[in-house]
């Protein structure tokens, strides 16, 4: 009867944080709304223009902003208390979405407005994102930092999950107007949760005031193995992975033929498994640069092996696992390199961090739409788990190497005493 007590106890444990537990309440809903919005948007846009690339130009523009202000906002998380820099994202999100409400219930939206949104929404969070990653430390501090991390990896699951069908039932019953609408009544709940924190329990940095800048963060990255490796594995990794939804479309288009229906089939699946690898996550303690890279392998394994299914149900059920290990792989990683950072310079180094990683996932769209296409699909999961794979072994002999030095200078000093 004790283990599965101890089991959620310890899958949970950051739960009992208060001001944790506040965090992640709202970022349930405003996580949820987010998904709520990003389905009525692209949908919109189809609409107005009939254009997938018009959808395309959408998605970039929320993904550039990181690209080109992510490093800035970095300092902003360093130099400014964290909790009242998320309140203001939290105001800049709720409004964006607000505007896009106003102007399509108005029947005055343009593609151009969208546009203009989407970009906007992408510069906020381009703060907002550094400076949520490094305060979930300042909430459970480095006792609970990890299995907080892959709580936070569930809470974007479930919003991926429950978000896009509410947004589908929106869409249908009253229109897209209403969806943009309830994202930006959700974020109250965010801000509701920020408010009611006790500052006190808090594990705060100091702020660093006007002395941060961003080539130390890339410093910093640069001369730590703990935080530089898991980073190239993330960007390697988030240049196929981010994108497979790309590859199932083209699966259940031609590969498959089992249409929408069967589409949204398999990315349910991948999304069951992505909550499994989650929960799991939050069950671990800690894990070492050897068992990060012993998941990058098993990942890069597993898309290989999914290229070879014979049939829909075969595919599924490795798709399963990649689900799971994607997932475990990324709440590794960034946990890795959150407990590595000082506090000082937490909010520049996850700058770098989202940086590379939601790069990577913007470049790997059209080169995996276009290995799709050109390749098929098959071949183009084979590559999808090959690349990483090789470079995958090229970190683990990396690393081997830097222990082997380390082991070798540790026997020289002995030697010499």
């Amino acid at each position: 009867m004790s283990a599965p007590a101890d089991l959620k106890r310890s899958t949970f444990r950051s739960l009992h944080t208060h001001n944790f537990r506040l965090f992640a309440s709202g970022q349930i809903v405003s996580n949820t709304g987010a998904w709520v919005q990003r389905i009525a948007q692209d949908w919109l846009v189809l609409s107005i223009t009939g254009s997938a690339t018009a959808v395309g130009v959408t998605t970039a523009l929320q993904f550039l902003p990181t690209l080109v202000f992510g490093l800035a906002g970095g300092v902003i998380a360093d130099r400014y208390p964290k909790r009242r820099v998320l309140l203001f994202t939290q105001a800049g999100m709720a409004s964006m979405a607000a505007t896009l409400a106003i102007l399509t219930l108005g029947h005055h939206v343009q593609v151009w407005h969208v546009y203009l949104v989407a970009f906007g929404l992408g510069t906020v969070v381009a703060v907002d994102n550094p400076t949520r990653q490094s305060f979930v430390n300042e909430m459970v501090g480095q006792e609970h930092l990890r299995n907080a991390v892959s709580i936070n990896a569930t809470v974007f699951q479930l919003g991926a999950l429950i978000g896009p069908a509410i947004s589908g039932v929106l869409i249908n019953v009253v229109g897209s107007g209403y969806a943009f609408a309830l994202n930006a009544a959700s974020y109250s709940a965010s801000t509701a949760a920020l408010l009611l924190m006790r500052g006190s329990e808090l594990h705060a940095a100091p702020a660093t005031g006007d002395g941060t800048r961003i080539r130390d963060g890339l410093r910093y990255v640069a001369s730590r193995p703990d935080v530089l490796w898991p980073t190239v594995l993330v960007g390697v990794f988030g240049l196929f992975t981010v994108n497979l939804p790309v590859t199932l479309a083209a699966y259940a288009r031609s590969v498959f033929d089992i249409g929408a229906s069967g589409y949204g089939l398999l990315t349910s699946v991948l999304a069951v498994g992505s909550v499994t690898g989650a929960l799991i996550s939050a069950g671990r303690s800690r894990t070492r640069l050897r068992a990060l890279v012993a998941i990058a392998g098993t990942l890069a394994t597993l898309y290989m092996i999914a290229a070879l299914a014979p049939s829909e149900w075969a595919y599924s059920s490795v798709l399963v696992g990649v689900g799971g290990a994607t997932l475990l792989l990324y709440t590794s990683a960034n946990s890795t390199v959150q407990l590595a950072a000082d506090d000082s310079i937490r909010g520049r180094v996850m700058s770098v961090y989202l940086m590379v990683f939601i790069g990577s996932g913007a470049i790997g769209g059209p080169l995996v739409g276009w290995l799709d296409e050109h390749l098929g699909p098959r071949t183009g999961m084979l590559i999808s788990g090959l690349v990483p794979a090789v470079i995958t072994v090229l970190v683990a002999v990396r690393l081997a190497r830097l222990v082997d030095v380390r082991l070798r200078t540790v026997l020289g000093m002995l030697r010499a005493a």
